[in-house]
């Protein structure tokens, strides 16, 4: 199915918001506020009711898929290019997944009813929540074959890739902890993977702050999910525009 959204009208940092026609766009911005949230802030979690949407301006959210006995994994993650909640606009009221602020950022926040209301009266925000939630499912599932087949180091590689991407920087303050749990292993494990680039020259890590100081190398070293993740992404933006 192609859906056809107008041309970008909208001067926003968050490309979701900037696609939407003017009345849309208007209804969301009427009843939003501009938030700041730090680095390790839980935004949901598993089974909490979505009271706010989010509409990240920079940074980078993880959502995690948590098992009983506590434990995390990340199936995706969400940067200026789409949104935290957005299925709340289609009636989806309970989170399936935790949501952590893992680059600190700033975003656009509306509560989930003003932004069902949003939805109800536009088709085209109608369609960019099932679109992005597309985006979301497409990351999922590459992100489950990756931890399913892909030793840590390259799965290391390919986080740390898609971190620096959202961060649109070389420098990503990101600590081992963090790492570890993303990645569901053991920290010595991220330890070990760290210490190894470092002394290949590939990145440098101190006091939670990786530098990437070879990224042709740390790509090199990356699984193909990286690729993948991108080559999706660019796929179903041209389906958008189509």
């Amino acid at each position: 199915m192609s859906v056809h959204f107008p041309p970008v009208v909208q001067s926003h940092p968050n490309h979701l918001l900037a696609q939407l026609p003017a009345d849309a766009f208007t209804s969301i911005k009427l009843h939003a506020a501009t938030v700041s949230m730090k680095q390790g802030e839980t935004i949901y979690e598993a089974g909490d009711e979505v009271e706010y949407v989010y509409f990240p301006h920079n940074g980078m959210v993880s959502l995690l898929a948590v098992m009983k006995n506590g434990k995390a994994i990340e199936t995706a993650t969400i940067g200026r290019e789409g949104a935290v909640g957005a299925m709340a606009g289609l009636g989806l009221y309970m989170s399936m997944v935790r949501a952590v602020v893992q680059l600190s950022m700033t975003a656009t926040r509306i509560t989930a009813a003003r932004f069902r209301h949003a939805v109800a009266d536009s088709k085209v925000l109608e369609l960019a929540c099932v679109r992005y939630n597309e985006v979301l499912l497409s990351q999922a599932r590459i992100t489950a074959a990756c931890n399913a087949l892909h030793q840590v180091d390259a799965r290391f590689c390919r986080w740390l890739l898609q971190s620096a991407d959202r961060a649109e920087s070389k420098t990503v303050p990101l600590t081992q902890e963090l790492l570890s749990e993303m990645l569901g292993v053991r920290r010595t494990s991220v330890t070990e993977v760290a210490g190894k680039l470092q002394s290949e020259g590939v990145i440098s890590f101190s006091r939670g702050v990786i530098q990437i100081l070879d990224r042709a190398a740390l790509e090199a070293h990356s699984c193909e999910c990286y690729q993948s993740l991108l080559d999706q992404s660019a796929t179903l933006g041209r389906q958008t525009a189509a």
